[in-house]
């Protein structure tokens, strides 16, 4: 059986206020932690306009993160092709593998964020048409094919070949992938990997089962063939040691992000602030509907990971007995409160403190 690979995929996220020279400095030892932990693979990526998300060039940023770290590959977690000139982008990740000694992925997206495109003065509806074209065109000049000219609507080649090709045979591809199956249908049509950022969400784990067959059936019109092994699938962490530490480490920055971010900055539609740290962490790490959800759903497959704990320095770190009979005591409350058409014990208390 293949290993299960683990990477780590962050814009990263900042608070506006926060010194951004620091915060730069500590997302790269970060990596380098990652790195000296055993992690596959670390992804960032390209924004411009919120404040919170402050690497404008993940190319950049990944070739310093390279010489920090040894074996985890640098993904672009995504380029936004519509922004750039496609040869000035295969340049950009051609030489960041060879700065990265052969460890770079190259991750491309139409653009995540209305406002870079609103301030770029690009028009949304165009957007997932470059992304298409671009991926072609730096295709094609990754491959060393002889010189070409190309006319677009948006950009110019004459004559275009790339003075140095990649360290790596075959530079890893992956389009990123929402909800709907326009990112599956574009790896699919190019060969490529997929990172699937819209399964954070209980529709985007819902579209899972059907998502990938997108991907397939485009890439039998087109030729090509893709693997289930480069299809990635993002969701959210945070480990510690016990289930209690974690609430305690993850409750206060997630509150923030969720508040003055998404609901606050991006004003996202339907997504509305939390209460208290607290609510954060109860809907959105240890809400039962994603477990419920693979239960319900025969074409989601599932599986246990093994994990060998042990003694460290005397200190145990998990204690299964307890530890067991507390994650199923939770479980049975969520799993049986709801069937019995109450609400949950933590919205009953929500209630009774608002009252």
């Amino acid at each position: 059986m293949n290993r299960m690979e683990f990477g780590a995929f962050l814009a990263p996220h900042h608070p506006i206020g926060e010194n951004p020279t620091l915060q730069f400095r500590s997302d790269l030892e970060f990596v380098s932690l990652l790195d000296r932990l055993g992690f596959d693979e670390f992804w960032c990526g390209e924004h411009h306009s919120t404040g919170w998300e402050i690497i404008a060039s993940p190319e950049m940023f990944l070739a310093a993160a390279g010489e920090n770290t040894e074996r985890i590959r640098l993904g672009t977690g995504v380029v936004s092709l519509p922004y750039h000139h496609p040869f000035l982008v295969a340049q950009s990740m051609v030489q960041l593998d060879h700065m990265t000694n052969g460890r770079a992925i190259f991750g491309s997206g139409p653009g995540a964020l209305a406002s870079d495109a609103y301030t770029l003065g690009l028009d949304p509806m165009t957007l997932r048409d470059r992304q298409d074209e671009a991926i072609g065109i730096i295709r094609k000049l990754l491959r060393g094919d002889e010189r070409f000219n190309y006319d677009s609507d948006w950009f110019t080649l004459r004559e275009a070949k790339l003075q140095l090709l990649p360290l790596q045979e075959n530079l890893p591809f992956a389009v990123a992938s929402m909800i709907s199956p326009s990112g599956m249908t574009l790896a699919g049509k190019h060969g490529t990997g997929v990172l699937s950022i819209g399964s954070m969400s209980k529709a985007g784990l819902q579209a899972l089962p059907t998502q990938w067959s997108f991907a397939e059936d485009a890439a039998k019109e087109y030729g090509n063939i893709i693997s289930r092994r480069d299809w990635r699938i993002v969701m959210f962490w945070h480990i510690a040691e016990t289930r209690q530490q974690a609430r305690q480490e993850a409750k206060d920055g997630l509150f923030r992000w969720r508040n003055e971010y998404t609901a606050g900055t991006l004003m996202q539609v339907g997504v509305e602030p939390f209460t208290d740290p607290d609510q954060g962490v109860d809907e959105m790490a240890f809400s039962e509907e994603i477990k419920i959800e693979a239960l319900r759903n025969p074409q989601i497959g599932f599986r246990e990971i093994p994990i060998n704990y042990s003694n460290r320095a005397g200190e145990e770190k998990l204690r299964p007995w307890r530890d067991g009979w507390n994650n199923l005591m939770f479980l049975f409350k969520k799993r049986f409160f709801r069937r019995a058409g109450n609400p949950a014990p933590e919205v009953q208390r929500q209630k009774m403190d608002a009252s």
